[in-house]
């Protein structure tokens, strides 16, 4: 196979500057690239590459038109939702992280706390806000998911 990994994950912000800061102030990413492109009536993109310089978040303004799955929620209230479902970041320390994005306008979601999961148990800790923007943002501490590999239980 020729994948390498993910390159980015792709975002539309209602209020452009403030998602922009955001990832940049709270969650560490900085600007790698920025452009307009009018034949898809972007306004303002970002190309925002995170702390591991690898990894990247691609911010488009509110009217962009961007291929996209499923529909655009109409207004705060309403949930509309494609096959994503969350964006998560490995984090050194997961309190700190959340306590950082709620200071940031993030609104919490599910408090930090460690959760058990499978067999052979896996213990993960982890936090999930809301971002400003409305993304379901996890923080998860890192850990080694290839425990199959690791195990005699297969």
């Amino acid at each position: 196979m020729n994948i390498k990994g993910l390159a980015h994950i792709a975002i539309q912000a209602k209020d452009y500057p403030a998602t922009i800061r955001f990832y940049i102030e709270a969650l560490g990413f900085k600007r790698g690239h920025h452009w307009s492109l009018p034949s898809f009536q972007i306004k303002e993109a970002s190309m925002l590459i995170s702390p591991d310089g690898r990894t990247c978040l691609e911010v488009f303004d509110d009217d962009a038109v961007i291929p996209a799955q499923g529909k655009k929620a109409r207004t705060e209230e309403e949930v509309a939702y494609g096959a994503m479902l969350h964006l998560a970041f490995y984090v050194e320390d997961v309190d700190k992280a959340f306590q950082t994005a709620l200071a940031h306008g993030a609104k919490p979601y599910v408090e930090a706390d460690n959760l058990t999961l499978g067999e052979p148990p896996l213990v993960i800790r982890n936090a999930l806000v809301h971002s400003p923007n409305g993304e379901v943002i996890e923080f998860i501490q890192d850990v080694d998911f290839d425990i199959e590999s690791h195990s005699s239980v297969k």
